[in-house]
């Protein structure tokens, strides 16, 4: 993927590096840089959903049901024609299953993020909006206060863990707000019963 494509080109930089070429110094540090990273990595599970994700054949399954029905109308009659044709015309069928399906079909199940501020001064640190579902399982990090500043930040992603496997989050990032409650000047112990 993008990611092994990326690693390629890491080792071939570090290598014009070390020779002192003109900006390949710059072009290092900018594709060994944490955003792009995490951008590569958002974009490979992007790329693996969009993959994987299940369409519906068809918007309209109980009209194409009738449309069946019609057709078998005009088969030659046999055991397992009238027996397709009685299924299809059950109440059950049409109204249960078809008409739940033709539901779900035309339902938009893409997940949505809030809208981004629009009053942010020009001049203000970059901010990053990051959703992740945790389902019944630990986040993955763990948070302390820092020392000087006395923001909450993360002190440790853990290897293999939620939180790792998103490539959202990093050790030494702020964090400003839990599940849409503003976490300053609040406790590591309070934010963790938010989490």
């Amino acid at each position: 993927g993008v990611s092994h494509v990326l690693t390629l080109a890491l080792q071939e930089l570090s290598v014009l590096c070390k020779r002192d070429v003109n900006g390949v110094g710059m072009l290092y540090e900018l594709l060994r840089s944490r955003w792009l990273q995490a951008l590569l990595k958002i974009y490979e599970c992007l790329q693996q959903y969009l993959g994987k994700r299940p369409d519906p054949v068809t918007l309209q399954a109980r009209a194409l049901s009738r449309e069946v029905v019609e057709l078998l109308h005009e088969a030659p009659p046999s055991g397992e024609v009238k027996e397709l044709r009685r299924l299809l015309r059950s109440p059950h069928f049409k109204a249960a299953l078809l008409s739940a399906h033709d539901t779900v079909a035309q339902k938009d199940f893409e997940p949505t993020l809030p809208p981004l501020p629009e009053n942010i001064p020009e001049n203000e640190e970059a901010m990053r909006i990051v959703c992740l579902v945790k389902n019944n399982q630990p986040l993955g990090a763990t948070i302390k206060r820092h020392e000087i500043t006395g923001d909450i930040t993360v002190a440790r992603v853990i290897h293999g863990g939620l939180a790792d496997r998103s490539g959202l989050l990093y050790a030494g990032d702020k964090l400003v707000e839990v599940n849409g409650v503003p976490i300053e000047g609040l406790e590591p112990e309070q934010v963790i019963n938010i989490l």
